[in-house]
């Protein structure tokens, strides 16, 4: 096996905690019963895909979403309950991961949308005195701006070859099996990184 130089990670449940079910709730609130059906984390509609994508803006989502659920609410409900999944980063996790910046080449890749993506780096800012979350890493890669999502094999190439980075020195970290099967397939090494374990957890 080759020594890994580059380490690629994951954001939800390796970094940023989750609670899926924050949003499920929300939603119910709402009046929409069935949003499992529609999203959660290892499933989501071609809605969620072309909004993680950027095929589809903000703006879009919210009216294709209204569309889809035959509903009236507004765009500050939808963003408020689609955004209540997300809820903070742990400091002893951003802490190992300073550390581990200065041992390896050490990158982002996240399924995400902008929607997510302005509220927790915005989030993430205020907390730390204006930081900004990305500068952990040498580039953030989410999948709204890159036009590629996770598992398909084709976005971890993407950044491989964006970054010039050999597959088989290249580590990637997820909390999902089916993202760490697409790596695979990609030539990367990998680590599946399930709860209870995190970061700090792992000999590297």
């Amino acid at each position: 096996m080759n020594p890994v130089r580059n380490i690629i990670f994951d954001l939800g449940g390796i970094f940023l905690n989750l609670d899926y079910t924050r949003t499920e709730k929300a939603f119910e609130a709402l009046g929409i019963k069935d949003f499992r059906s529609m999203f959660a984390q290892h499933h989501s509609n071609p809605l969620f895909e072309d909004l993680e994508t950027g095929k589809l803006s903000p703006e879009g989502f919210y009216n294709a979403f209204r569309q889809a659920t035959g509903t009236v609410i507004t765009d500050l409900e939808i963003r408020d309950a689609w955004n209540a999944l997300l809820l903070d980063f742990t400091e002893e996790r951003l802490l190992w991961l300073e550390e581990i910046g200065k041992k390896y080449r050490i990158f982002l890749f996240s399924n995400t949308n902008q929607i997510h993506a302005d509220h927790f780096l915005n989030q993430f800012s205020q907390l730390n005195t204006g930081r900004h979350f990305n500068d952990y890493f040498i580039k953030a890669y989410y999948s709204q701006e890159l036009g590629l999502r996770k598992p398909h094999v084709a976005s971890y190439r993407k950044i491989l070859e964006l970054e010039n980075l050999e597959p088989a020195e290249t580590l990637f970290i997820d909390d999902t099996a089916v993202n760490i099967e697409g790596a695979k397939q990609a030539g990367l090494q990998t680590i599946h990184l399930v709860a209870p374990r995190t970061v700090l957890d792992l000999e590297l």
